[in-house]
């Protein structure tokens, strides 16, 4: 056990000394807000501005097609279609005429067969599909008015139903769309950074394990130690590395929460009607004190609890897989025909937890969450919602019990690989050396 430590020791201080340890620990929180914050931008500034004159030849939409800013329409006379149509190329001002023709009888069918988009530029399917729900608004509202329905009556059959969630299992804690949002998202991104960690983590230490193989500094170390303690001492110093960087990052983010949520109060206020939604009116301060109320709100504890206890558990599962890979070849080639065991479970975990957001406690949830290939991303993908104590704990036991089994495997097979060389290792030969 002392040289476990004593490795462990190393591993983990050999990483964060490092510089870039330290900048990407601290600065990945801000790094990743900034990444989000540059998409947004790339997509408001990509957003277009389009103007487009409209041709109403039958009257019926003027004051109706209302313009935003989007998308902003021009109504020009009837009189001008063709010399508008015309010089309608070339014109830098102007992306477009809406022809919109005349209507007999009422016969609404007229207009989806003679209407047409003249445009002198490539708008974007956002944009045309605008303009089809805008004149659909119209023509709905139209044959409303000629069942005898008042506009009064048609702003009230257009007003949404709000339902309200109390769910009891939480204590009669009402469940806003908000809520769920925010649980959603917390969801995905726990389930994201442990599936990337695994991955990410699980090589690294497999490098490290064909590094020293193929360099032969291995034959001088296991003089001093077994190839067990070596290879345990690996996996938890490397482990310890993501876990001190998760503590810091769970940290931040805590302090964050309880900042932003400082607002809340203020925020509540100009919500109208004293919903619990979010309204238009509100900017990215007081949306951010919103959420920030939300998660605040969950069983956090639980949730960073349960989120370390996996993540652990998943990895050294998942690193001992690696290890064993990493000391039974010779070149990183020859890894491919093995990672494939260690990704494939994750994978699936990973794909089949996307299902999870629309039906937590359903089979599927519970199954990807017991079985110890998956249950290091799928339970913690379903702890924002909230699990029974007895799957939690159920779930604990059979990851450490198939944990500790792995280990023991993993240990057979780097016993033997870490001194083997030249010899291609296939599955018969690794059950060789697990056998033996």
């Amino acid at each position: 056990m002392n040289n476990i430590y004593l490795i462990t020791k190393r591993e983990f201080l050999t990483q964060v000394k490092k510089k870039s340890f330290i900048l990407l620990t601290l600065l990945a929180p801000l790094m990743i807000i900034g990444f989000g914050a540059v998409i947004g931008l790339m997509f408001k500034a990509n957003e277009s501005h389009n103007i487009i004159e409209v041709v109403d030849n039958s009257g019926l939409f003027k004051g109706q097609l209302k313009s935003n800013d989007k998308l902003e329409y021009i109504f020009v006379p009837v009189a001008d279609e063709k010399a508008k149509v015309k010089n309608l190329k070339g014109n830098k001002s102007l992306d477009g005429i809406l022809v919109l023709p005349q209507i007999t009888s009422q016969n609404f069918d007229d207009i989806e067969k003679n209407t047409r988009l003249v445009v002198n530029t490539k708008i974007g399917l956002d944009t045309k599909q605008r303009i089809i729900s805008d004149i659909s608004n119209v023509i709905k509202k139209e044959k409303i008015k000629q069942l005898g329905i008042a506009e009064s009556q048609l702003d009230n059959l257009d007003k949404n139903f709000e339902l309200k969630t109390i769910n009891v299992s939480e204590g009669n804690k009402e469940d806003s769309d908000l809520a769920f949002g925010v649980k959603t998202g917390l969801s995905l991104g726990l389930m994201y950074v442990t599936f990337m960690f695994i991955i990410i983590y699980g090589v690294r230490v497999m490098r490290s394990v064909l590094e020293e193989k193929n360099n032969r500094v291995v034959e001088i170390i296991i003089s001093s130690v077994k190839p067990f303690e070596l290879m345990m001492g690996k996996i938890l110093g490397v482990t310890m590395v993501a876990l001190t960087q998760f503590v810091v990052w769970i940290t931040m983010s805590v302090i964050g929460a309880l900042v932003l949520n400082t607002g809340f109060s203020s925020v509540q206020k100009n919500i109208p009607n004293g919903s619990e939604e979010l309204s238009d009116k509100l900017d990215i301060a007081q949306i951010a004190a919103q959420v920030s109320h939300n998660l605040l709100d969950l069983n956090f504890p639980l949730i960073i609890f349960v989120f370390i206890v996996f993540f652990l558990l998943g990895y050294i599962f998942y690193s001992s897989i690696y290890a064993a890979i990493g000391s039974a070849v010779d070149n990183e080639t020859e890894t491919q025909q093995f990672t494939l065991f260690a990704i494939l479970p994750l994978t699936l975990g990973m794909y089949g937890s996307f299902s999870l957001m629309n039906n937590p406690d359903g089979p599927l949830g519970f199954w990807l969450s017991i079985i110890p290939f998956t249950s290091p991303v799928a339970m913690i993908a379903r702890i924002p919602y909230g699990v029974p104590a007895w799957e939690i704990a159920l779930s604990i036991f059979l990851l450490l019990a198939t944990t500790i089994f792995m280990i023991f495997l993993a240990g057979k097979i780097y016993r033997v690989g870490i001194l083997m060389y030249g010899n291609k290792a296939t599955l018969k030969e690794l059950w060789k050396w697990i056998r033996s």
